[in-house]
């Protein structure tokens, strides 16, 4: 390798650092972006070289081109350089020097970079997770809207089923005129919203085959056939986690730790972590708490029940999705399906 590279990406240009190993030379050079553009700057580089560049939300088409050119891509923990660079000042050729500095160093904080064909994968679940959030805020909105005229459909398990329905679509004329044309709105909105949801549900089960994986995440308690794809998805090769805690970390189901001389304080969730992986763990977890007087002697249902009382939902919810999270680890790692902690035959070998 004859030079270290860094990109500072933006949303139109990218400006590149090259910094010679040997003669310590910097040259900096803005490319705009279209496609071509990279791989044209790299041309005259020896094939194999690193090319530092941080998370940035438009890194898919870079790191494909920097590939094609024949380098190898490093992402960048964005957070992480930050500290370490200990930079004062922000520019964009600070940024880019900091980079190579680190590069220089050998402390360069990347993170995993998932194969192109896995990247174009998880679009299917990211996009069924971010439908079934506006789904959810549709229903909520409907809901309210009948409370405020003292109008609740109850007495139903699901209440946006058939039944419910029905019942919902009497109370709605009982609105005054204005509330009933938006509800109605509203409703026509989340059926929409629902049928796209399906549609990519049968999209998943038809297009994402049921690898070993999936198959093994399928047999966590509260883990069904869309939250193991989801979970398969995120987490990628096991191999790159050294423990359950620590992908327990990256999956943000771990409280932030402060312990200082005999106190030990635990704070909230960590943000910088792979939400969609926290959001399919919390998902499983909640399904647990909803189910868990139908099977009263798992042991996820008991560690709710157990919690529930001292630490309240919230973190009882956190704390069950962190034992998802490091019993997701050992089934992937191990090979072996997820067994009760309390039935463990051979603790070599166990969840």
């Amino acid at each position: 390798m004859e030079a270290y590279i860094a990109f500072d990406v933006h949303k139109r240009y990218t400006l590149a650092e090259r910094e010679g190993i040997e003669s310590r030379k910097v040259k900096h050079h803005r490319i705009e972006h279209e496609h071509g553009a990279i791989r044209e700057y790299l041309k005259d580089v020896e094939p194999g070289t690193t090319v530092a560049m941080e998370t940035v939300g438009n890194w898919y088409w870079i790191a494909d081109e920097v590939e094609a050119a024949g380098c190898r891509p490093a992402l960048v923990h964005a957070l992480k350089a930050k500290l370490m660079m200990g930079q004062v000042n922000k520019t964009d050729k600070l940024d880019v020097h900091g980079l190579n500095r680190l590069q220089r160093v050998g402390t360069l904080p990347t993170v995993w970079i998932p194969p192109a064909e896995v990247r174009d994968k998880r679009e299917l679940p990211r996009t069924r997770m971010f439908l079934v959030e506006q789904r959810s805020r549709l229903r909520n909105r409907i809901q309210a809207e009948l409370t405020k005229y003292g109008l609740n459909v109850t007495g139903f398990s699901d209440p946006f089923g058939v039944g419910a329905r029905e019942a919902m679509a009497e109370q709605i004329k009982q609105l005054p005129r204005m509330a009933a044309l938006m509800t109605e709105a509203l409703v026509k909105q989340h059926d929409f919203v629902n049928e796209q949801v399906k549609a990519l549900e049968t999209e998943i089960t038809q297009v994402i085959e049921e690898t070993p994986e999936v198959r093994l995440l399928m047999t966590l308690p509260g883990v069904g056939r869309i939250l193991s794809v989801v979970m398969a998805l995120e987490i990628g090769d096991v191999s790159r986690f050294g423990s359950g805690p620590q992908m327990a970390s990256y999956a943000g189901v771990t409280p932030r730790v402060h312990s200082s001389g005999d106190k030990t304080r635990y704070g909230r969730m960590r943000q910088d972590v792979n939400r969609y992986l926290k959001w399919a763990f919390n998902e499983a977890a909640t399904c647990i708490c909803l189910n868990r007087r139908r099977d009263a002697s798992r042991h996820v249902s008991q560690l709710y029940e157990r919690l529930v009382k001292r630490k309240g939902y919230k973190k009882t919810i956190g704390a069950v999705s962190r034992h998802l999270a490091e019993a997701a680890y050992h089934v992937l790692s191990k090979g072996v399906a997820y067994r009760e902690p309390g039935n463990r035959t051979d603790r070599s070998t166990g969840v």
